[in-house]
């Protein structure tokens, strides 16, 4: 990207639980993101219990949204087990549905994956004991390389663009801090930063920490926690995070 690049707004939000009562109830919201950004972005708990009734009203209100969408799922969205069957409800919506993938939209690439827990910095989980500890921590491990090579995709398609990385789980402390700390494990993992920064990534966006903290940054790395009930807390009028790269 140049400088007479034009810039790109990214309207960003996450744990929107979108329930089988809700028809109507976000026709509102999507045409005000449309209004703001050039693309919106949905940072996971789509659903509200996984279920693909959830995710079929929430494809209904989605089309009165004109702009692109890129969308991850959450942990919610995975409680049923038909998160298969939500994925393939969005993607005939024409939502990028991204674990693992990558897509480039107005000239900035997006990189998502679901993300998962593990702790953060010192106190990371260690691929160390019980088989089910080991697989706790492989997830995290997984989900991070998932998330590297989207980015290097993004890089083997343009070495220069602007790269976002859009997960459910938090990458870095600094943006769950305000939950209890005894739960910090179950909402990220640095193991996630590590692809955000040497892949140089522009800015991240995540979830899942609901009374969490809305902006940090790792190795100037910008990350924010887009989840609903923290921006409205903050004083959003429509709550989703607009950001221009």
């Amino acid at each position: 990207m140049t400088e007479d690049t034009p810039k790109t707004r990214i309207a960003a939000v996450g744990d929107i639980h979108v329930k089988e009562t809700d028809k109507g109830k976000w026709t509102d919201f999507f045409k005000e993101a449309s209004r703001k950004a050039d693309v919106l972005v949905i940072c996971g708990d789509l659903t509200d219990t996984g279920d693909e009734v959830e995710a079929q009203v929430l494809a209904e209100e989605l089309r009165i949204c004109s702009i692109p969408i890129v969308a991850v799922l959450g942990n919610h969205d995975y409680e049923k087990g038909r998160h298969k069957l939500i994925r393939q409800i969005m993607l005939k919506e024409g939502v990028h549905m991204l674990d693992g993938e990558a897509v480039i939209l107005n000239n900035v690439g997006f990189a998502g994956v679901k993300g998962f827990g593990g702790g953060f910095d010192n106190h990371m989980l260690s691929m160390f004991g019980e088989g089910a500890m080991k697989a706790f921590v492989q997830e995290a491990v997984d989900e991070a390389l998932h998330l590297e090579r989207a980015l290097a995709r993004l890089e083997g398609e343009n070495e220069h663009i602007k790269k976002i990385a859009v997960m459910h789980y938090s990458p870095i402390k600094q943006t769950v801090e305000g939950e209890p700390e005894v739960i910090f494990p179950f909402l990220g993992s640095s193991r996630l930063a590590e692809p955000l920064v040497r892949r140089g990534v522009t800015a991240a966006f995540h979830g899942h920490a609901h009374i969490g903290t809305l902006e940090g940054e790792v190795n100037g790395v910008k990350v924010f926690n887009v989840a609903k009930p923290i921006l409205a807390q903050s004083g959003y009028e429509h709550p989703f995070f607009i950001y221009e790269v």
